[in-house]
């Protein structure tokens, strides 16, 4: 198979860690570049979620709270149940 080279611009900092992830786990960067192209082209889609949505701090501690069962609401049986509790003074 014949080999073509490819030229990336990239931040100075992301490329050293980069090349010390690799580094760590015995590879080099062409050989990781080689390997994530491949999984692109096997899975047709990038191995990874691309999203512009990223929760705010208050969200995600809301989300690790639901996650681990914390600072929950007491279940209701009905909307109208739910609406005196909202609505009762404390």
């Amino acid at each position: 198979m014949a080999q073509t080279t490819i030229n990336v611009r990239i931040d100075e900092e992301v490329k050293r860690g980069f090349e010390e992830f690799c580094s760590e786990v015995g590879l080099n960067v062409s050989v990781a570049i080689n390997m994530f192209a491949r999984v692109v082209i096997r899975e047709q889609r990038l191995p990874f979620g691309v999203a512009l949505y990223c929760p705010n701090e208050e969200t995600r501690k809301a989300i690790d709270d639901v996650a681990n069962r914390r600072n929950l609401s007491r279940p209701y049986s009905s909307v109208e149940e739910l609406m005196e509790d909202l609505n009762a003074d404390d």
